[in-house]
């Protein structure tokens, strides 16, 4: 959640380490700091608040020198305060560290720390620990507990960090500096993202690669357990337990213009607007118009194996879970599957029942989803094979699954994810293809799914149309008190993510319901300054959707309804605003029904003077628990 950013160059850190902390802001956003090593100082600059606050403080008084760390904070222990922002210091005040993650014996360590009687804690939290572990075990000029230092100083933060890691049990992601030892920087990762990016005589560490590509394209992503020492002209990867460590050097594949706003007023704008081109990159070169399939060779599968699929789970948090049941839908009917959704956070701590013949589907935009990781290896643990869907081919979850599908939307920096969920929906619409032609669908029908998958980037850009519309809506209803939002079948999902998006970005009361559960209680909350959403595209169910409406109607409340085709002109006797997409098949029309509902979300939030890409309490990626 936290965002990191290290450098050791010839250049002055202070405005790179800044930089990268901007590009990492949506990451974490409660305080910010950094280290900066000038000879035998140590120029440190922290503050609660935004990074423009820190901006402030490094404009009033520049922090010289060539290397150091840097540290945006989502605060899991203590409160966002000057004093708990990173970097934290070790009982010598020489060792700098900054911290992503939860280290959950910290009280114990402390404890020990204190019984040493020269530990002096400035802060509430565990990173500080940590540092004072850290920096005892390098101090420690006799064997202790079994560890020996090395004479040479690099070496001996190497084994430093190493040997306090090995008591650590929780996730981290670390950079550190010391005073004593010039153009010097330790890295480690367990469970929190960490890559190193390669340089010219210069070398950097970041948290996510978006913070250096401006910098650099050659990038090496860190594995679970790895320690990283980084010079200016050189690094050596080795594990925590003093192995060497396997790595390449891999091309990021986004520019810094990729992830730049443009003429945009908000990340979130851009990337609603981008989705007719992330969805046709998510199919692109994987419909087969002569066999009419799709064409998924990184499942790793043979047609055999994926015939032999009897069962799919498909695991997930927030926006991606909301995508996974859109899933189950898709999968059942195009592909007669059985499929299961489940939230990853409780997957991996219940005994879910599976059969030997299950397949299981991890699905997280970033790949580094703490709970969904989980998920897949406590999957891959119980030996079924677990493939990713992800954003991010270099991430934890595409580098650990069995296989999977990249999802080639690009960088997504707004905090509430919007092309993400439809590139989601696509690659499971490519997934339901494949095993529908496997089993029952005929080659007729597996041209009619294609079409209607190869029309979808120009309806989106048809629907993108309305935005002006939904801004006119947002505007008459943006002193509303929330929102209800109400589908069926394939729309139902569609409800919960608009539920989210409007909660997420706007803080205002917002669920997702089936409609059919309208009079099961959640009618109790209709009222005139409440609105009720409803996606009611022209389907089967069009006509059970409108009874649902008119008993909101009777009620007195208002109704702006989110349709297709002509169903348009019978709505508007009914609704107080209807929104018409183009028409299309139920399981493509959910990619196309969020959209205005993202839209409605976004210019709510624009109405309401919220800050929509670093909203309150969130972050990116969630990679702690």
């Amino acid at each position: 959640m936290c965002g990191i950013v290290g450098y050791v160059g010839r250049s002055e850190a202070g405005p790179i380490l800044l930089d990268g902390l901007r590009r990492l802001e949506y990451r974490g956003y409660d305080s910010a700091g950094v280290a900066i090593m000038d000879g035998d100082r140590v120029e440190t600059r922290k503050c609660a608040g935004r990074i423009a606050e820190l901006g402030k403080l490094m404009t009033e008084k520049p922090p010289v020198g060539t290397y150091g760390i840097s540290h945006t904070r989502w605060a899991t222990h203590g409160k966002p305060t000057d004093q708990n922002a990173h970097p934290h210091f070790d009982g010598s005040g020489k060792l700098a560290l900054v911290h992503n993650g939860v280290i959950e014996n910290y009280q114990a360590l402390k404890e020990d720390l204190l019984r040493e009687g020269e530990h002096i804690f400035a802060s509430e939290t565990d990173t500080e620990v940590l540092a004072h572990l850290i920096g005892s075990l390098y101090d420690a000029s006799a064997p202790a507990n079994g560890y020996v230092p090395p004479q040479n100083e690099k070496s001996r933060l190497v084994a430093a960090v190493r040997a306090a890691l090995q008591q650590v049990i929780g996730t981290y992601g670390i950079a550190l500096v010391h005073r004593d030892i010039p153009d010097f920087i330790v890295g480690a990762r367990r469970g929190s993202p960490l890559v190193l990016g390669v340089g010219k005589e210069e070398n950097f560490l970041a948290s996510d690669v978006s913070a250096i590509v401006a910098y650099t394209r050659d990038a090496v992503y860190l594995n679970d357990f790895d320690v990283v020492a980084v010079e200016r002209d050189k690094f050596e990867i080795s594990s925590v337990a003093g192995e060497g460590g396997n790595y390449e050097v891999s091309k990021v594949e986004f520019t810094d213009e990729d992830i730049k706003k443009g003429d945009y007023p908000h990340y979130m704008l851009k990337e609603i607007f981008e989705q007719a081109g992330s969805v046709r990159d998510a199919m692109r070169g994987r419909l087969s118009t002569d066999e009419c399939t799709a064409k998924l060779g990184g499942l790793d599968m043979t047609a055999a194996q994926l015939r032999d699929v009897g069962r799919i789970v498909l695991t997930g948090c927030g926006t991606a879970l909301h995508a996974a049941m859109i899933g189950e839908y898709i999968l059942e009917q195009l592909a007669g599957i059985p499929t299961e959704v489940e939230f990853a956070s409780e997957f991996r701590h219940r005994n879910t029942p599976m059969t030997r013949d299950t397949l299981v589907f991890a699905i997280s935009q970033s790949g580094e989803t703490a709970d969904t990781l989980g998920a897949l290896r406590e999957s891959r643990r119980k030996g079924y094979r677990t493939l990713g869907i992800c954003n991010n081919v270099a991430s934890t979850i595409a580098r650990e699954s069995d296989g999977g599908v990249y999802m080639h939307a690009g960088p997504e920096i707004g905090v509430a994810a919007t092309k993400s969920f439809t590139s989601q929906v696509t690659i499971l619409l490519l997934i339901g293809l494949l095993l529908g032609r496997m089993r029952h669908l005929s080659t007729s029908e597996g041209s009619h799914i294609i079409g209607a998958l190869e029309a979808l980037p120009d309806q989106i850009e048809q629907t993108l149309k309305l935005s002006d519309e939904i801004r006119g809506i947002a505007r008459k209803y943006a002193a509303s008190p929330g929102m209800l939002f109400f589908g069926r079948q394939f729309n139902f999902p569609i409800g919960l993510e608009a539920a989210l998006k409007v909660k997420e970005i706007t803080y205002l009361f917002s669920e997702g319901h089936p409609s059919a559960e309208l009079k099961h209680g959640i009618i109790a909350l209709v009222r005139p300054e409440l609105p009720s959403v409803f996606i009611t595209p022209d389907d089967a169910v069009f006509s059970k959707n409108l009874n649902n409406m008119e008993q909101v109607k009777a009620r007195k409340g208002p109704i702006i309804a989110v349709t297709s085709g002509a169903c348009g002109d019978r709505l508007r006797g009914i609704a107080n605003d209807v929104i018409t997409i183009p028409s299309a098949p139920a399981f493509v029309t959910p990619i196309l029904s969020v959209i205005p509902l993202q839209l409605l979300a976004y210019h709510l939030a624009v109405e309401l003077g919220r800050d929509v890409d670093k909203p309150r309490n969130l972050a990116k990626s969630v990679t702690v628990e």
